[in-house]
């Protein structure tokens, strides 16, 4: 394969999930019982999670599949694999922050809105974590991209816990 049907073929894949993920967004709207009834604004954001869930969920196929692609350049693999563990620092952060911003003034919203988006990312980040890592060609980056996979469901397991189980942020 040379490297034009390499891309095409990965944004194929991700022209195919983003096909899906409209099409099960709009037969769940076809199919929901109270007729759009209720509060709008709600609704729409629920509608945009599903959206966006099962876009991220199909859109790891091409992703892995590109990722397969780019597995002889190691340079890649290193600089990825310290990004990937960077941004997974920042989940316990956020789920710090989501328990102690308790403030109306505009910049705490901001931030506890960018905290909330992050939490609430992370059991697709650590999916993609460990997809990468059973991709990644070598030991350091394939450890690198294990841990931040293992940070990202920590982070998932305790939001789970504060709000199923403990009913409020511990921290």
């Amino acid at each position: 394969m040379n490297r034009v049907s390499k891309i095409g073929v990965v944004l194929g894949g991700y022209a195919c999930a983003l096909l899906v993920a409209g099409g099960v967004s709009y037969i769940y709207v076809l199919m929901r019982k109270d007729g759009g009834a209720g509060s709008g604004g709600m609704q729409a954001f629920g509608d945009a999670l599903l959206f966006v869930g099962v876009f991220g969920l199909l859109a790891l196929i091409p992703t892995a599949l590109a990722l397969y692609f780019l597995r002889p350049f190691e340079k890649f693999w290193s600089v990825f694999s310290i990004a990937s563990l960077a941004l997974a620092a920042t989940g316990p952060i956020a789920a710090v922050l989501m328990g102690r911003l308790h403030q109306s003034h505009s910049a705490a919203v901001v931030v506890g809105f960018v905290a909330l988006l992050k939490v609430l990312g992370s059991p697709l980040l650590g999916l993609g974590f460990v997809v990468c890592a059973v991709i990644a060609p070598g030991g350091r980056s394939r450890w690198r991209l294990a841990a931040a996979a293992s940070i990202e469901f920590a982070v998932c397991a305790y939001a789970y816990y504060c709000l199923l189980v403990a009913g409020h942020w511990l921290l």
